[in-house]
């Protein structure tokens, strides 16, 4: 990093990344730079991520003592047996071209939002610019409206079905009768106003205030399970992140009960042990391996025992990350995610709530049996790969179960490889779970040992396989990348 650089972003859209970099030079830190990054990820990332949603971010480097902070989504009150029960999950069709598959939406699909207070006690924590200012760029962005890019057309393409489901939704998505779709302008100005009154006020109007009200009072009107209890006993909470030795690194990553930080420590513990660089064989036994781990051992401390056991495939993992690299060294690793979002927007608010109460690979015994107030388990992983005690690589991904392989070959890519961030994130991917190989153009199936093992090619790189976004420091300078899976780019202050 040059002496007049001030740090890199890498995120899942241009205008997430730039916002980020000019916080970095305003003279805010990693972490100044990945909340106002996030909050304009909001505006610009609407059916990934939002005020509706929940998250991680993990902060190392610069002086900094690690840590992680969990501000996932949490289960609701259970209200299947109260007077009038529950509201049936909606299940809708989307359509992949070559795949379809099943999501489930609604207001019973609705948990316990924690990016409101994700993104106060990160500010609180680590930050050093006031979060009024951070809020003021998204806000404006909110009221103005941001034009679709090809990637976010795409997604609300295949999501038709859920963004007309409730009129709320419709009228910001559908205003004249149709989605929106690439070069039309998505505008929102009621979350504009959420987010100045984030910045003013914190998180009281979220957890205990009238924002709450109005959520609470909506959902539960549509047959949903939020109470204003769930809201105002919601915290976000700081844990020690999982550290596993690989190579002459040290990776840092998500512990339980998130259970993607997990498997993905597990599978580097496996290729540690191995020759180096591993070879594609040992990269893909290694999935395999982490994907049928089935130990108590493995599974103490995870909030739902067997979650691991029943991860799905196929599906759409609508979320997002931010990486960001700073001048003093320190590091901030971020994802977040809305689910697919439920379709309810609740009025007055601009909130799109999330929809992890309604993912089928978050419940897999069967939905509401989650007891209120438990952290749901997710496959989300930010991630940052320390040498000698200073960062080398801050990566994390989209992709729901397929972030753990595209974090496994972008840090191997990267450690063993010798690869720089772009090439380490344009190298194609392969994918292994449940019996089937997946793989983009370029890896030589032929070589496997692929033994009563289906193998699905695509002809292309795909979002299928995770969106990384990664900065790297080598001593041969700051290099990073957005992955073009999903239209993720990365920009320097």
């Amino acid at each position: 990093m040059s002496a007049r650089e001030k740090g890199v972003v890498a995120a899942g859209h241009p205008l997430t990344a730039e916002a980020g970099a000019r916080v970095l030079r305003e003279g805010g830190n990693a972490v100044d730079a990945a909340v106002g990054a996030m909050l304009t990820s909001f505006v610009a990332e609407p059916l990934l991520t939002g005020l509706g949603a929940g998250g991680y971010m993990l902060v190392a480097g610069g002086g900094e003592q690690a840590a992680l902070l969990d501000f996932f989504v949490q289960a609701p009150t259970d209200r299947t047996t109260s007077a009038g029960g529950a509201a049936p999950l909606r299940a809708i069709d989307v359509s992949f071209g070559d795949a379809a598959q099943v999501f489930h939406i609604g207001p019973a699909s609705c948990g316990v939002y924690g990016a409101p207070a994700g993104v106060c006690a990160a500010v609180e924590r680590w930050g050093t610019l006031p979060l009024r200012e951070l809020v003021a760029p998204a806000a404006r962005l909110a009221r103005e409206g941001v034009v679709l890019n090809p990637e976010q057309a795409y997604v609300a393409k295949i999501l038709a079905d859920l963004l007309t489901s409730t009129p709320e939704c419709a009228a910001l998505w559908a205003p004249e009768g149709r989605v929106l779709g690439e070069g039309e302008l998505l505008r929102n100005p009621d979350l504009g106003v959420a987010l100045l009154r984030l910045g003013e006020e914190g998180v009281e109007p979220f957890y205990s205030g009238e924002v709450a009200a109005a959520v609470c009072d909506w959902v539960w009107a549509g047959g949903g399970s939020l109470s204003g209890e769930d809201l105002a006993g919601y915290r976000a909470v700081e844990r020690e992140p999982v550290r596993v030795p690989y190579r002459d690194r040290e990776v840092l990553t998500n512990p339980p009960p998130s259970a993607g930080g997990t498997l993905l420590a597990y599978a580097l513990s496996l290729l540690n042990r191995g020759p180096q660089p591993p070879t594609l064989q040992g990269v893909v036994d290694a999935m395999a391996a982490a994907q049928s781990e089935r130990t108590p051992e493995f599974l103490e401390g995870l909030d739902e025992r067997g979650f691991l056991e029943r991860f799905l495939a196929t599906r759409l993992g609508a979320t997002t990350h931010i990486s960001v690299l700073d001048a003093d060294g320190r590091a901030c690793s971020c994802t977040c995610t809305n689910g697919e979002g439920s379709g309810v927007v609740v009025p007055g608010t601009g909130i799109h709530l999330n929809n992890v109460m309604g993912e089928e690979d978050l419940n897999p015994f069967g939905f509401n049996l989650h007891p209120p107030g438990r952290r749901m388990p997710s496959m989300m992983a930010p991630s940052i790969v320390m040498r000698g005690g200073e960062v080398e690589l801050v990566l994390g991904s989209a992709g729901s179960n397929r972030i753990r392989s595209a974090l496994l070959q972008t840090i191997v890519g990267a450690v063993d490889h010798g690869l720089q961030a772009r090439e380490a994130v344009d190298a194609p991917r392969v994918h292994f779970e449940n019996g089937v190989l997946y793989a983009e153009p370029g890896i030589d199936v032929g070589a496997l040992s692929l033994e009563d093992v289906q193998v699905v090619r695509f002809g292309e790189l795909n979002l299928f396989f995770g969106g990384v976004q990664a900065v790297q420091s080598r001593a041969d300078g700051i290099t990073a990348a957005g992955d073009p899976r999903r239209g993720g780019v990365a920009v320097r202050a």
